[in-house]
């Protein structure tokens, strides 16, 4: 039988029940004004984006508003709707909420059917018995998140946690209560969508996938689960995909079965950069009768993904090997792209992973102090490419291992593991972030008095899950991770790392003097964009300590830490815009000397996941795209250091090499040209080395004395090319060098594509850059960070939905070079 053959009896039926709800305040710290109000609510949606979308309360994106809507999350909220019901001969009625934000108590026509305590899993809960013919009443009460996370703490005991709030002690995202890039906004409201499901006989529970590759043959082993009304009734299940199909009766009372199907000469599927992402329909129908009665559908890939950690002479590799071939990972970490996550859609996604592939990388990692993403994240990941790591969500904190989290945990794994593992983007499973690293540096130890801390969920628990549900998956116990307890977490030697002593306490230079075999997180600050900081900071006079400034910098030191790590390389400005330029730059460079370091490390080290990509809120940060959605500076940082070729001058102890990373589909043959040059573009020496590289791979050339001994270390360079590709190496720092004041001549024309500016350099420009958005908030340019020898020219695309003026862009406000920063201070 045909999946196409099939007729549909009874056919089982969902109803969204999202629209009549209304929201009130009933409990804890109510300001007066709100005692007795009844606003609209929005479903799926949150009680700030309610209390927003009536007018009542400020956005707290802006100014110090913050401080302002604190109370909601010290209060009780109840949603309220009402929903008309008729039998219509199914069996079961189930009342099924996708996600509940998150210690709720629900009622049906005044009977509580759940008291929920989990953000992170779903609930289904049977009302058939409750239901009335004509209207009913759904009604959820929220307790305040900041009152339950502290009596949780207080009943299962203190442990250690970052930040203010016990975020620890509740399976709510942690950075809802605030971050070091993150407002605190805790939330609660219906924040997924909720539905009636009525059906009778039996429905599809789960579906889990299990896909291998042999050869050139794709295999899926179909995982099913059902849940029955009836168990005495026999149903059977057809699954198919790419033409191929096979069916198996499942008896009366037996709820779980496999199907096997085989596809030959099957197209696999690759991470961006490495081949195409073909993705196969796979369906899954439910039958009684020879009728349909259940269906589930989604696209698969076929694909082999390790994550390695092997013993070998150097310590622990850690690398990703996809369909056989070993993948430098250039990648970002990924937190909620909004404070509000339920205003996060799938074009705003969408907009979010252009960017990631702007920005040439091809992995995300879903930080664990966040959600668990929506599908359309993972559907987005699966047909562009792009690779996900998944925490499984714990982060810097220690956790109860005694109920009743235990059982929440599990039945959150179990919804997740259940939920994504079909996707063929999903590369790893991990513990969590940074909490066995904690527990051994940050003197955890000693504060969890020998209670519990989290190291059965890492252990026991989660890889177990992982191995039953995902068989074909990978998983680590954290980030950063070893390959084993017996072995220092953090030891840059043996598996993932995170470096956060550069930024904190050590400056950016000092990343050359690590030598890690992957790194999962490192960062360098850097504010929002210049629109984005006008549009939410009023502070006049604006400046880097004017208190909306101090409000969006929620890093401890913040401030402190970008003046430390700018004036050994640029001068601190006085000019606030001056200052914003310095610091955008600054970030750029740091995180450029990082990765320029740890891709000529290739193939010890086998890959990158800077912190982090996004913004959940206008805020001075690690991110490369600010909470409004603009790309910073560092975004063309990485688009230039993720090339799939990428040139770069490296110290080796006394002597200087250019390291060759050709990460290119194709091979690398050519004339690598490498040159001591003055500024004003004076040849002092020069060597020329034929080179021929094969597809991913990476070669190291010394620097000849006669062109690495430098004559003048405030005036000369060195510049390695090949190809279209270059790199630069500077003897001083730009502040400390003879760098000339900036010369240049610009010219601006429209065009059909909007406006092209041209450039010519008359002397050495460093880091040319145009900052747009001053310009036009939505002005897009196409590349920054430029640098041009004397004589050179380079031509700038800038795109904008709006008619803005040419001339504008010319302005010495918006193209900014690090010789300007240098030529201002010294003059």
């Amino acid at each position: 039988m045909s999946i196409t053959d099939i007729t549909t009896a009874r056919p089982s039926r969902t109803r969204a029940l999202h629209e009549g709800w209304s929201l009130r305040a009933v409990g804890g710290a109510i300001p007066e004004s709100f005692s007795d109000a009844s606003i609209p609510a929005t479903v799926p949606g949150l009680v700030h984006t309610d209390l927003l979308a009536a007018g009542l309360i400020p956005d707290p994106f802006l100014d110090r508003n913050e401080h302002k809507v604190t109370w909601i999350g010290s209060t009780d909220w109840e949603y309220r709707t009402t929903f008309d019901w008729a039998p219509d001969g199914h069996d079961r009625h189930d009342l099924v909420f996708d996600g509940l934000d998150t210690v709720a108590r629900v009622a049906v026509n005044g009977e509580v059917i759940a008291e929920t305590r989990n953000q992170h899993r779903t609930y289904r809960i049977d009302v058939t018995r409750l239901l009335r013919e004509g209207e009913n009443t759904l009604v959820v009460h929220f307790e305040s998140p900041v009152a339950a996370a502290d009596r949780a703490s207080l009943e299962i005991g203190y442990r250690p946690h970052t930040y203010f709030h016990p975020f620890n002690a509740l399976r709510k995202a942690a950075c809802n209560f605030g971050w070091d890039w993150g407002l605190d906004a805790a939330s609660a409201g219906i924040w997924k969508p909720v539905s009636l499901h009525s059906w009778s006989g039996a429905r599809i529970a789960a579906v889990r996938p299990v896909v291998t590759v042999a050869g050139a043959e794709g295999r899926v082993s179909v995982h099913v689960d059902v849940e029955r009304s009836r168990s005495e009734a026999p149903v059977a299940l057809l699954a198919t995909i790419a033409g191929v199909e096979t069916t198996l009766e499942l008896a009366a009372g037996k709820t779980s079965t496999v199907l096997e199907l085989s596809v030959a000469d099957v197209d696999l599927w690759w991470p961006r950069g490495y081949g195409e992402q073909p993705l196969y329909d796979l369906q899954v129908a439910l039958l009684e009768g020879g009728e349909q009665i259940g269906d589930w559908t989604s696209r698969i890939g076929f694909r082999t993904i390790r994550v390695e950690l092997e013993p070998d002479a150097e310590g622990t590799s850690f690398r990703f090997v996809v369909n056989g071939v070993p993948v430098w990972i250039r990648g970002a970490n990924w937190i909620p792209d909004d404070a509000f996550v339920t205003r996060v859609d799938r074009d705003r996604l969408s907009r979010r992973l252009d960017q990631a592939e702007f920005a040439n990388m091809n992995l995300l990692r879903i930080w664990g102090g966040g959600y668990y993403e929506s599908d359309d994240f993972y559907e987005l990941c699966d047909e562009r490419g792009i690779l996900v790591w998944q925490d499984f969500l714990f982060a810097c904190a220690a956790y109860a291992e005694e109920e009743p989290l235990w059982s929440e945990v599990e039945a959150e794994a179990r919804d997740n593991i259940t939920r994504i593992m079909p996707h063929p983007s999903l590369a790893l499973w991990n513990g969590n972030n940074e909490n066995i690293w904690g527990f051994e540096e940050w003197g955890w130890e000693k504060r969890v008095q020998g209670r519990t801390w989290g190291m059965g969920y890492y252990l026991d628990l989660l890889p177990g899950l992982v191995a039953e549900l995902d068989p074909a998956g990978n998983y680590t116990a954290g980030s950063p991770w070893s390959g084993t307890p017996e072995i220092p977490a953090n030891d840059p030697d043996h598996g993932s790392v995170h470096l956060w002593e550069l930024w904190n306490r050590v400056d950016y230079p000092a990343y050359r003097d690590v030598s890690p075999r992957f790194v999962a997180e490192f960062g360098w600050q850097g504010p929002a964009t210049w629109s984005t900081i006008q549009r939410s900071i009023s502070d006049w006079p604006l400046t880097p300590e004017s208190p909306g400034m101090i409000h969006h910098q929620k890093a401890t030191d913040g401030n402190d830490k970008l003046t430390d790590g700018l004036v050994a390389h640029l001068p601190l400005p006085d000019d606030t815009e001056d200052w914003h330029w310095a610091m955008s730059l600054n970030q750029a460079n740091a995180v450029t000397v990082a990765i320029e370091h740890f891709r000529s490390l290739s193939p010890r080290c086998m890959g990158s996941v800077v912190w982090q990509l996004n913004d959940c809120w206008p805020v001075t940060s690690w991110a490369a795209v600010d909470g409004d959605e603009r790309a910073k500076p560092l975004l063309y940082a990485l688009r230039h250091v993720y090339a799939d070729r990428l040139v770069t001058v490296q110290p080796r102890g006394q002597r200087l090499v250019v390291a060759v990373l050709n990460d290119s589909p194709d091979a690398l043959d050519g004339d690598l040209v490498v040159r001591r040059l003055r500024f004003d573009g004076t040849e002092l020496a020069s060597a020329t080395v034929p080179l021929s590289l094969e597809r991913r791979s990476s070669t190291e050339v010394d620097v000849p004395e006669r062109v690495a001994q430098v004559g003048s270390a405030r005036d000369e360079l060195i510049v390695a090319t090949i190809g279209g590709d270059r790199g630069f190496w500077y003897f001083s720092e730009a502040r400390d060098s003879n760098i000339p004041a900036p010369s240049f001549t610009a010219e601006v024309r429209r065009d059909d594509e909007g406006y092209a500016v041209s450039i010519h350099a008359d002397g050495f420009l460093r880091d040319l850059t145009l900052l747009v958005d001053k310009v036009a908030p939505d002005a897009v340019v196409d590349d920054q960070l430029v640098t041009l020898l004397p004589g050179e020219d380079v031509v700038f695309r800038v795109r904008s939905a709006s008619e803005i003026d040419g001339e504008a862009l010319l302005s010495t406000r918006v193209i900014r070079t690090a010789n300007q920063l240098v030529e201002d201070w010294s003059r």
